[in-house]
């Protein structure tokens, strides 16, 4: 098949990172038979030295024609004073792109349960689940400003949720719940919150439509608990903004290293966009220590979601766990490889032409 991919390198060790993830698209090309074309282009601070802006007209413009996008990073203490942050791009190419859902799997590799925050015990169940986070709502999105009040100045962040915005990530869980284990569990704070109340009512009214998948529902605070006393129970997890993005985070920690966590986002268009979850390590950049196994494992989920490439995303999944379980890693997960050696190692585990 022949594919175009928009590269999106950014800042800190993101041209590292995906410099890393372009070398074995490449090598998956060649063995498999596939022709992908890789473009570059700006965003982030990058863009914001070259041309003024996080976001040029020409970035999203070829993000909207590619068939797939992969980002690097973001952001980095340079920009800090800068009149608009790099961070705004992600926002800004989120929306022209219309992502909505955001995927981030949390696996357990064997040879890092060592740099787990969990118990062995714990860990030999095993960690292999999905959290789907909701992208473009809620409370990161909703209204939000200053007022006056009794005690003084007050600030407000207004949390606000469409049935619609609910029902279309909902059902890309539970079609991700029918591949996998058949067990979606919703995370909410619905005894609280009438968004919540609303999320809980649309998801299990159309469990109707998806009637091999198991759901169950669970208050955010009880879900924190439970992902450290057993993430083995749990299989896709779908949630709001907010709280896909800090239960992500600590399932982060509950595989070993962030380094090693890829995401995939999907939308209104054709073009998913595909990054490890981790930022930019503006400390590390350029000194060939940044981990590429997030950005490697978020091309392998290009390579299954947007092209349907399952065999050749189990490839590039198979050589990353086969150089791991060899101990071999960049030193973020104790290993001493760098940044090209680790990619290297990746490449020479794919199988042969």
């Amino acid at each position: 098949m022949k594919a175009s991919i928009l590269a999106l390198p950014g800042d800190g060790i993101g041209p590292e990172i995906v410099a890393a993830a372009k070398r074995v698209l490449a090598a998956v090309g060649k063995r498999f038979g596939h022709e992908f074309t890789v473009s570059d282009a700006l965003i982030g601070g990058a863009a914001i030295d070259a041309v003024g802006t996080p976001l040029p007209e020409p970035t999203a413009e070829a993000a909207l024609a590619a068939d797939a996008v992969l980002l690097g990073a973001v952001g980095g203490p340079k920009w800090d004073d800068a009149p608009v942050r790099p961070e705004a791009a992600l926002l800004g190419i989120r929306k022209r792109l219309g992502l909505y859902a955001n995927l981030r799997p949390a696996r357990l590799y064997p040879a890092l349960a060592g740099a787990s925050a969990l118990r062995p015990d714990i860990l030999a169940r095993g960690i292999d689940l999905v959290i789907v986070r909701e992208l473009t709502g809620g409370i990161y999105f909703g209204e939000r400003g200053y007022r006056g009040g009794k005690f003084g100045r007050e600030a407000f962040d207004t949390e606000c949720y469409s049935e619609i915005e609910i029902e279309r990530v909902a059902r890309i869980a539970y079609e991700l719940a029918e591949k996998r284990g058949r067990r979606l569990c919703l995370v909410d704070k619905a005894n609280v919150l009438t968004s919540s109340a609303l999320w809980r009512k649309v998801v299990t009214d159309i469990n109707e439509d998806y009637p091999t998948v198991a759901v169950d529902c669970m208050y955010v605070d009880n879900a924190a608990m439970q992902l450290v006393r057993d993430p083995s129970r749990f299989d896709v997890i779908v949630t709001s903004n907010m709280f896909g993005d800090i239960l992500s985070d600590l399932a982060a920690a509950l595989v070993g290293s962030i380094g090693v966590m890829p995401s995939a986002s999907f939308g209104a268009t054709a073009a998913g966009m595909y990054e490890a979850i981790h930022g930019s390590a503006p400390d590390i950049a350029g000194q060939g220590k940044a981990n590429p196994v997030g950005t490697i494992l978020s091309a392998a989920m290009m390579l299954r979601h947007s092209f349907d490439l399952g065999a050749e995303a189990a490839a590039v999944e198979n050589a990353v766990a086969k150089v791991i379980a060899e101990g071999k890693g960049t030193p973020d997960i104790g290993g001493a490889l760098t940044t090209d050696e680790m990619t290297e190692a990746v490449i020479a585990a794919l199988p042969e032409e």
